[in-house]
C-alpha cells in the first residue's frame, strides 16, 4: 500500500488543487488581507489629524462644496435658456453629471499625492524613504495621503442621480444598484490608471507642476454627452483619455437609452487595459528611478 505522504502528493494532483497553488492562493489573501488593514491603518491616522484642525477642515469642505456646486449651477442655467441637448434633457443630463461625480470623488480623495508626486517624492527626495518601506511603493504613494473633503462630490453626485432617477421614473433594481457600483469602480480606475500615467512622466523629467493640469481640466467634457461633440473629440474621450468613455456610456446604461455605437461593455476592458499599463510605466519608473542622495 502507498505510504500517507505518496496518498497526500497523488491527490493534489490528482484529486485536487496541487499544494503549490494553495500556498500561493493563501499569499495573495493573506497580502490582501495585509494591505487592506494598511489601508485603514492610513485612512484612520490621516482622517485624525485633517479632522482635529477643524476650522481648516470645514474650510475646505465648503471651499470644494462651492466649486461642485457652480458648475452644476451652470448646467441648471444653461437648460433654463434651451429645452434640450443634443437630444439629451435636463434631467438625463442632470443624471450623467451626477453619475460622473462619484467616480470623480473616489478619484480626488486618494490622487493628491499624484499631482504633488514630482515636487514632494523626487524632487525633494521623499520616495527614498518610500522605497526602503516593506510595502509596496504605489501603495504607499496613493495611501499616504487623502483628500476628504471630496466625499461631497460623491455625496452631490448621488443626490443628482437620485432626483433624476425620481423625476424620470426610473426604478432602482437591484441589477441597476450592481450596475452603479461596477461602472463606478470601472470608472475610478480610469481616472487614476490616467494620472498614474502621467505622474510616472517625473521620474524621466522632473517638474514640480507635472503634465496634470491640462488633462484634469479635460474631466468635465465627460460630464456631458459625448453626442454633442464633433467625431474627434469623441474619439479622443473614449481612447485615447478615455473620461468620456467612464462616464458616459454606464450613464446610458443605466437610464435605459440606445445609442450607436454602444460602448458599455468596453467600460471594463479599457479600465483594466489602462491599469495594467499605468502599473507597468509605474515598475519601470521605479527601476529608473535614481536617488538625489540628500
Amino acid at each position: 500500500m502507498p505510504s500517507n505522504e505518496q496518498m497526500t502528493r497523488f491527490a493534489g494532483r490528482d484529486g485536487g488543487p496541487p499544494a503549490e497553488e494553495n500556498v500561493g492562493l493563501a499569499r495573495i489573501l493573506a497580502g490582501a488581507k495585509r494591505h487592506a488593514l494598511l489601508f485603514a491603518d492610513y485612512f484612520a491616522q490621516y482622517a485624525k489629524v485633517r479632522v482635529s484642525y477643524r476650522g481648516d477642515f470645514f474650510v475646505s469642505l465648503a471651499t470644494s462644496f462651492a466649486a461642485t456646486i457652480f458648475a452644476l449651477g451652470f448646467v441648471i442655467v444653461l437648460f433654463k435658456k434651451v429645452p434640450q441637448i443634443g437630444g439629451w434633457r435636463f434631467e438625463e443630463v442632470l443624471f450623467l453629471y451626477g453619475f460622473s461625480l462619484i467616480p470623480y470623488g473616489f478619484f480626488n480623495i486618494i490622487s493628491l499625492n499624484l499631482y504633488e508626486f514630482g515636487n514632494n517624492y523626487i524632487i525633494e527626495g521623499k520616495f527614498d524613504r518610500v522605497l526602503l518601506r516593506p510595502v509596496s511603493s504605489l501603495f504607499q504613494v496613493l495611501f499616504e495621503t487623502f483628500r476628504i473633503e471630496s466625499v461631497q462630490e460623491i455625496a452631490t453626485g448621488t443626490f443628482c442621480m437620485v432626483y433624476a432617477s425620481h423625476q424620470l421614473g426610473i426604478p432602482w433594481t437591484p441589477a441597476r444598484f450592481a450596475m452603479l457600483f461596477f461602472f463606478g469602480a470601472c470608472a475610478s480606475i480610469i481616472y487614476v490608471s490616467v494620472f498614474l500615467m502621467l505622474t510616472t512622466v517625473s521620474f524621466w523629467f522632473e517638474d514640480r507642476i507635472g503634465v496634470h493640469p491640462p488633462v484634469w481640466n479635460m474631466m468635465a467634457f465627460g460630464r456631458y454627452p459625448l453626442t454633442i461633440y464633433s467625431p474627434v473629440v469623441q474619439f479622443f474621450l473614449c481612447w485615447i483619455i478615455p473620461f468620456g468613455l467612464a462616464s458616459f456610456y454606464p450613464s446610458v446604461r443605466l437610464l435605459g437609452r440606445t445609442v450607436s455605437p454602444a460602448y458599455a461593455p468596453m467600460v471594463p476592458v479599457v479600465a483594466a487595459v489602462f491599469l495594467t499599463v499605468a502599473i507597468s510605466l509605474w515598475n519601470l519608473g521605479t527601476r529608473h528611478y535614481s536617488s538625489t542622495g540628500s
